[in-house]
């Protein structure tokens, strides 16, 4: 298994992501276009980058500098929490809420309340869980 927000684990997401229609094709219907990064709250750098043109995720790694529209942050337990469990819409509130889930850039309640994109962002964070992963060491 891959340590979590690695190089090769991002690229495993990439594909459970592409071959994922709930996901991509969903968001291809959108033209969902972003950058998204991932990491840690306690850093101030993301760790991993994600690349998404028209709802198909192009490019994924290690965080190069890129500028994103969404960087999502938690602590590493709880990522591997969800990488263990899944998530559902309810716990992905809750995890908004008490702040367990952090948004450094992008708009989690704007995005929540628009269906076309909360069930595939909800479905993404499940993806997660189909992979597995190994803390960062």
């Amino acid at each position: 298994m891959a340590k979590l927000f690695s190089a090769e684990w991002m690229n495993e997401l990439k594909d459970a992501w592409n071959n994922d229609p709930e996901v991509s094709g969903k968001l291809a219907e959108i033209g969902f276009d972003s950058v998204i990064t991932c990491g840690f709250k306690d850093q101030e750098d993301p760790v991993g980058v994600f690349v998404v043109e028209k709802g198909i995720c192009t490019r994924a790694g290690s965080w190069n500098g890129e500028t994103p529209d969404w960087d999502m942050r938690a602590d590493m337990d709880d990522w591997l929490k969800w990488v263990k469990k899944g998530i559902g819409m309810m716990g992905m509130g809750t995890a908004y809420a008490t702040g367990k889930l952090k948004f450094k850039h992008g708009d989690y309640a704007a995005m929540i309340k628009d269906p076309r994109m909360a069930g595939p962002f909800v479905k993404s964070f499940n993806l997660m869980k189909d992979i597995g992963a190994d803390e960062l060491s």
